[in-house]
């Protein structure tokens, strides 16, 4: 059976089985959440272990997808549900994979409204899916829907309230702006559809639209879809999303969601516009240097945890974008790199957050202290998480981080500023990721919270252990991954890098003026020749 398919219906039958059990048997409850998500990321691994030896689908001609799974839906429109991954694709798919098998375990702690939460939670993971395996544009916007959609119950119901963001105020932030960017980047994809004649994104690849339209059409759907990266100055309900939504949830969010903006700029605006890409996206790069040194500074200045995390996912995308402007292989290849390793370490640090934040019910870092006295395990766990934040080598955030920034650095003088700010931007992740260390788990231990839990049985510990473990093989080992990004980036690469080389030859070069005509030297007498 195809392993994108199973990927894509496992989330599916959970929540089919979910909706078939009764709500007071929580146990039963979790465990089909459990399966649902354990039996996704086990096709996830299946499908990224035998990528390289699967063979290209050969009706997608040249084309480098794999998996490929088509089933007509509505002939008159051209429709078809259709499947497959590339390099690129299926990197993120195994990424969400990973994060939605860790939130359900973090999620047990849940105890109102579960069957409703983990229904809710498991349409979200079931729209990531669907959006990193679709080659039909119809259902790729449709899964992008059913992500956002779920977001508003979970946060809205699930979230909490503090000191420093209300929930109702972030989850309408998050809705209304999410949704004002769906809209934008969907009339573009209804210009791609009329101009284009199809939905098949493959065909869609091979067609050829008009230079004049894509210069119009590439800032609509660039935008559109930049929303949820959060580009700046987009960015504004990402933390307080963050903050208000449950751990599980904000896992999801940070470590997912804002990844699907990046790869619908990739798959669409690299795929189909290469020549306005190839304009565009350096005046990308430049803007893009304001997500990571604004981000950072905001985040110095945070004592609530999560919103501390969350402006750091906001600079940390910064990298994201400056990788793709960069319009180099190994910037390209970087910036989907760093979107799996920082979804992981997002994943980790804020699920960490949200198991003391249970037994403490405060986020404030200047409220705790001391607590790698009672919490070992977790605080340890905290530590690793905040090195990979920081790029500390060993972790797969350093590897992936510096391509970028070498991406950078070989796309010339147009983003060497960039590239020297996004190293300034490692150093402030250090102050307040190292001062966050500091506060809360070291100095002096309030005596409240002397009582504390650590984490202590192995269901507890598992998906700390899990995120922890991905991040150091990937880290200390880069080259699988790597490859199989390679996969899918090599061919946007070389259609944007076309288009550019294109777009510079017509460029007409400008005649060497006229002038007097050189008296022409007299030729040297070779040496055999009789003077």
């Amino acid at each position: 059976m195809n392993p994108l398919l199973i990927i894509l219906l496992a989330p599916v039958a959970a929540v089919i089985g979910m909706l078939l059990t009764p709500g007071r048997n929580v146990k039963a409850v979790r465990f089909v959440a459990w399966c649902g998500t354990a039996v996704a990321l086990g096709a996830a691994i299946f499908a990224f272990v035998t990528f390289g030896d699967a063979p290209v689908d050969q009706s997608a001609g040249d084309h480098h997808y794999k998996f490929v799974l088509e089933q007509g839906w509505v002939e008159g429109l051209g429709l078809s549900f259709k499947l497959g991954a590339d390099g690129m694709g299926l990197t993120l798919a195994l990424l969400t994979a990973l994060v939605a098998f860790t939130g359900v375990m973090v999620s047990f702690s849940i105890q109102k409204r579960v069957k409703e939460y983990y229904v809710s939670l498991l349409a979200l993971v079931t729209g990531v899916f669907g959006v990193f395996l679709s080659l039909d544009m119809f259902f790729y916007y449709f899964f992008y829907e059913l992500a956002v959609i779920p977001m508003f119950l979970l946060i809205g119901i699930w979230g909490s309230t503090t000191a420093t963001v209300d929930r109702n105020y972030a989850t309408m932030k998050l809705v209304l702006q999410l949704s004002a960017g769906a809209i934008l980047a969907l009339i573009g994809l209804i210009v791609v559809y009329i101009e284009g004649g199809t939905f098949d994104m493959v065909a869609l690849e091979r067609h050829s639209f008009d230079t004049s339209l894509q210069m119009v059409w590439f800032p609509v759907i660039f935008l559109g879809f930049a929303t949820l990266v959060p580009m700046w100055p987009l960015h504004s309900w990402s933390p307080a999303g963050h903050a208000a939504a449950p751990a599980a949830v904000s896992m999801l969010h940070a470590g997912v969601l804002m990844k699907l903006g990046a790869f619908s700029i990739i798959r669409f605006c690299f795929a189909f516009f290469p020549e306005a890409t190839s304009v565009y996206m350096p005046y990308v790069g430049i803007l893009c240097c304001m997500n990571i040194i604004y981000g950072g500074l905001v985040a110095v200045h945070q004592k609530d945890l999560k919103l501390m995390i969350g402006y750091s996912s906001s600079s940390h995308m910064g990298y994201v974008l400056l990788g793709m402007a960069s319009l180099t292989l190994v910037g390209l290849e970087g910036a989907v790199f760093l979107m799996f390793a920082h979804g992981l370490m997002t994943a980790l640090l804020f699920s960490l957050v949200g198991f003391f934040y249970d037994q403490t019910h405060t986020r404030m870092s200047n409220e705790l202290g001391g607590m790698m006295r009672v919490m070992p395990f977790i605080g340890t766990c905290f530590v690793f998480g905040a090195m990979a934040s920081v790029g500390l080598p060993g972790f797969a955030n350093f590897t992936s981080e510096m391509m970028t920034i070498f991406g950078a650095w070989e796309s010339g003088m147009w983003l060497l500023i960039p590239a020297i700010l996004s190293v300034w931007g490692l150093v402030i992740t250090g102050v307040y990721m190292l001062r966050a260390v500091k506060n809360i788990w070291y100095g002096d231990m309030p005596d409240r919270w002397a009582n504390l839990q650590d984490a202590k049985t192995h269901v507890q510990k598992a998906p700390y252990l899990v995120l922890i473990g991905v991040l150091l093989f990937f880290g200390f080992y880069p080259q699988p991954m790597i490859d199989v990004i390679h996969q899918g980036a090599e061919p946007v690469f070389e259609r944007v890098k076309a288009a550019g080389d294109a777009e510079q030859a017509a460029v007409p070069v400008p005649a060497e003026p006229a002038g007097p005509t050189k008296a022409a030297r007299p030729a040297k007498p070779d040496e055999g020749e009789e003077r």
